[in-house]
């Protein structure tokens, strides 16, 4: 899975939604790669990243969740709560 931000993950999640979505999926065991798209406000259509979440979403907004299977998740309240609901299960040693 892959986790679009924009600069970072940052401490403090209750003040970051990109921080936020991040901490969801820990605590819910996941370990998405982190890919920054960098850029804010009227400059997100400059950073090749924000355009790749705006393909995917339809806006330049982040954080954005892309699923394994191709699934999109955008706002961190959303991803938070599939987080919830989506508990990652240990590998088996099988």
């Amino acid at each position: 899975m892959k986790l679009y931000v924009c600069y970072g993950t940052f401490a403090g999640p209750e003040r970051h939604p990109c921080a936020k979505a991040h901490q969801a999926l820990l605590a819910a065991g996941h370990s998405p790669e982190v890919i920054r798209t960098y850029g804010c406000f009227g400059t997100d259509p400059v950073w090749p990243g924000r355009r790749t979440v705006k393909h995917l979403t339809g806006n330049y907004k982040v954080p954005t969740l892309v699923l394994d299977d191709g699934t999109v998740i955008d706002e961190s309240n959303n991803i938070a709560a599939w987080a919830r609901n989506n508990q990652a299960t240990p590998a088996s040693d099988f």
